[in-house]
């Protein structure tokens, strides 16, 4: 379809296309004057109610006391009592969620009042011909008018906004929650509107303008990521609209906008499934701590709260918290990209790809059966000093249950039984020597209050005789009872359940090597774990003692996946055994190869059934500029499915260096960005070690630089040295990569790495090498 556009810079037009649609430019601007006027209005109006709202709340909590009858002389005044406290906070709550709700409201109409609208379009609906196309504008929020009863401007995730995003002029349908709407579209317009002024507008075909792109696209990198609803391609809003598949698995090339579609399909499930679902129902597992803090703004942009956030590294945390340490993903990398000369070397790699398996996971299940017969290993329980009930015991207990219970209802009848044989070990504890010691310290003051709890329980009588030793029995059980409850705790959280044994007898019947069983081994007695023991050990764990499940969680989202291994995924469907899935990723970005390279997502394959999975690939790379695009891709030989945007910029930057010049020509390179008006910039290293390296000899000529390692959990627009590991999901202006020798990026060795370490760059790419180019570069 012909394009007809028109730019309007600061109020001025320039070069009409025609006369017809000069007019439509003075027409559109004509409305947005209006619409910004309204919501002027509509917010002095919302700021009065909730001033007034304000004011009520402030009242009524100084008041509270004194509309509430206090009596607790019996039980029904202290009903009533209790009736009138819980109306008063109920009455109370209200005025609060309605004053939030104000102030929400407040907060988009802001955003709508610099850009009230990002598109329109013209719609007939099928048997309504006769009534003509009802224009729609499409903006972040939506806006009523009361007095027209109708729709000015309607939210980007309503169902007929689709539209926009999934046609052009023509036949047109969409989904509503009561059927399939039929029409046809006459017009899809889009503008870029800036503080109330019309800055460009375009009418366009199936896509979005490639103007509009380029406009957003050509921008600086920004300190957080920014959600931009206006340049939603059709494929992304399959994502975000997507309520059919149980598990959604989206391949998308650097760039391609994979983590702002997933963050606006949360925006549109919130708003979809209003009062069903809560933003805590959503958990988002993100690369790194750092990444969290880049897109905590892209929900609150798109007016809703942000949903739960973690890593995995922070769960395995918050699980073997003090048990063990767990090594975290960057540490384990660091080893397999630094350690390559160690002679454990390849028997700790063999473990880690086997551990990171599902092959892994079913002999775990199969030793789980074996189990069930005999072979858990127990811990005794002690009591200051002495054993209450031995290991053997404990043992003979649990396999006299029926074997065909489940391993975990058989720990819970086991807790019961000895909970109830710590009930009668505590009677006969009362005798012993220590009670008798803690009885002697206690005064005349505790003797009363056990005869007046004696008393209130009918214990005493007019012919009752030996009140004292009454009391002291009583105290006696109280010491024993107060002793005895961390005790019973320790019972009820299977702390007899020697796991940390179990767990090393498992890996010792596995077919692994005797040296990597070692370095496993080695690793536990010092206190650490291993990151690729974490998810195995608490598997097992959690296979004997029962699953820690979060069926409360409705959908998770897993973003860089490619970098999780196929035990992990089916550990998370475990604990998460009621929700969606939303798994997004890159295989080219596959930095933890040893997990899934090569395989791309099948090892998800068999988390849901054929028909609940659903795959949509993302080729177009938004991120880079088209020399850029042209350069990565052609590193890992991706020609056939990744596309470049056409965003013209410089040729990436080949410079030899000599390790003696090295810093100097980095401080000036940098220089030379900061010349061109890019803000954004880091020098991208291999390990951590080379980062600090660079960092160390680099500040003295940048003031500015920051080093970001995995402590880091701040992301700052400025100059960075950073490892490549820790840049996914990240984007800079411009990026220096330190060192693109052959030695540092060997051929197929490192080539994943290196194409994840270049496509960081969004308008520039500088490539400083030692000796020789690595050959990934070269071919």
């Amino acid at each position: 379809m012909s394009r007809q556009k028109m730019k309007v810079e600061n109020n001025q037009k320039k070069q009409p296309v025609s006369d017809s649609f000069d007019l439509e430019v003075q027409l559109e601007q004509a409305r947005v004057d209006e619409t910004v006027k309204l919501i002027g209005h509509m917010i002095e109006e919302r700021q009065a109610e909730a001033l007034a709202v304000k004011g009520d709340i402030v009242d009524f909590r100084k008041n509270f006391w004194d509309d509430v009858t206090v009596n607790f002389e019996d039980a029904v005044e202290t009903a009533e009592t209790y009736a009138s406290m819980k109306q008063q906070a109920e009455v109370l709550s209200e005025r609060e969620r309605s004053q939030k709700h104000m102030d929400k409201q407040i907060e988009t109409l802001r955003r709508l009042e610099s850009s009230p609208y990002f598109g329109r379009i013209d719609f007939t609906e099928q048997g309504y011909e006769q009534d003509g196309a009802e224009p729609i504008y499409l903006g972040i929020g939506s806006l009523f008018d009361e007095e027209l009863q109708q729709y000015l401007i309607y939210d980007w995730r309503a169902p007929i906004s689709s539209l926009y995003y999934d046609y052009g002029p023509g036949k047109v349908k969409y989904k509503t929650p009561e059927g399939q709407v039929n029409g046809e579209m006459t017009l899809k317009r889009q503008f870029i509107i800036r503080d109330g002024c019309i800055k460009s507008m375009f009418d366009a075909g199936v896509t979005i303008g490639d103007e509009l792109l380029q406009e957003v696209l050509g921008n600086q990198a920004s300190e957080h990521m920014k959600s931009i609803v206006a340049t939603i391609q059709q494929e992304q809003n399959k994502i975000i609209r997507n309520e059919k598949a149980r598990l959604l698995l989206v391949q998308g090339a650097a760039g391609s906008g994979k983590t702002s579609a997933a963050l606006q399909r949360a925006a549109y499930l919130l708003y979809r499934h209003r009062g069903y679902l809560t933003a805590d129902q959503i958990v988002l597992f993100s690369p790194n701590p750092m990444f969290n803090s880049y897109i905590a703004a892209v929900l609150p942009e798109l007016g809703e709260e942000n949903v739960e956030q973690t890593t995995f590294q922070q769960y395995l945390d918050h699980r073997f918290k003090a048990v063990y340490e767990a090594e975290d993903p960057f540490t384990q990398l660091e080893y397999v990209l630094t350690e390559k000369n160690n002679p454990e070397y390849p028997h700790r790699m063999d473990a880690i790809k086997y551990k990171s398996s599902k092959d892994f996971m079913n002999y775990i299940d199969r030793y789980v059966e074996k189990l069930g017969e005999g072979g858990i290993v127990f811990k005794s329980i002690a009591f200051r000093g002495d054993v209450l009930i031995a290991a053997k015991e404990i043992y003979k207990d649990y396999y006299e249950l029926d074997h065909s219970i489940s391993p975990a209802n058989r720990m819970k009848l086991l807790v019961a039984k000895l909970l109830k044989r710590l009930t009668e070990l505590g009677k006969a504890e009362r005798k012993k020597d220590w009670v008798e010691a803690e009885l002697e310290l206690l005064d005349a003051v505790d003797f009363a209050e056990a005869y007046e709890m004696l008393g209130r329980k009918g214990k005493y009588n007019e012919g009752s005789f030996d009140d004292f030793q009454s009391e002291r029995d009583y105290l006696a059980g109280a010491i024993v009872q107060k002793q005895f409850k961390k005790l019973r705790r320790k019972v009820k959280l299977l702390r007899f359940l020697n796991i940390d044994a179990i767990y090393r007898n498992l890996l010792a019947k596995t077919e692994l090597s005797s040296e990597a069983l070692h370095i496993s081994l080695n690793a536990l007695d010092k206190g650490i774990i291993l990151y690729e023991d974490a998810a195995p050990y608490l598997y097992l764990k959690e296979k004997l003692e029962g699953f820690m499940t979060n069926a409360s969680v409705k959908h998770l989202f897993i973003d860089e996946a490619q970098d999780y291994s196929a035990f992990q995924f089916h550990y998370l469907k475990k604990i998460f055994p009621n929700c969606k899935m939303t798994v997004l990723g890159d295989y080219n970005q596959t930095i933890f190869s040893h997990h899934t390279a090569g395989k791309g997502f099948k090892p998800l394959a068999d988390l849901y059934e054929e028909d609940e999975i659903e795959t949509i690939v993302l080729n177009k790379s938004y991120r880079s500029t088209y020399e850029i695009s042209l350069f990565t891709r052609a590193i890992i030989g991706g020609e056939h499915w990744i596309e470049p945007f056409e965003r013209r910029g410089r040729e990436p930057e080949f410079i030899q260096v000599d390790a003696r010049q090295a810093t100097v020509l980095a401080a000036k390179q940098i220089g030379l960005f900061q010349e061109r008006g890019w803000t954004s910039i880091a020098i991208v290293c291999k390990t951590a070690e080379e980062s600090l390296d660079v960092y160390k000899q680099l500040k003295p000529l940048v003031s500015s630089l920051k080093l970001i390692d995995k402590e880091t959990v701040t992301f700052e627009k400025g100059i960075a040295v950073i490892p490549v590991y820790l840049a996914k999901g990240v984007e800079f202006d411009a990026v220096i990569i330190n060192n693109a020798s052959q030695t540092v990026y060997k051929e197929e060795e490192s080539k994943l790495l290196f194409y994840t370490a270049c496509t960081r760059a969004m308008h520039e790419l500088c490539l400083f090498y030692e000796d020789e180019l690595t050959a990934l570069v070269k071919q």
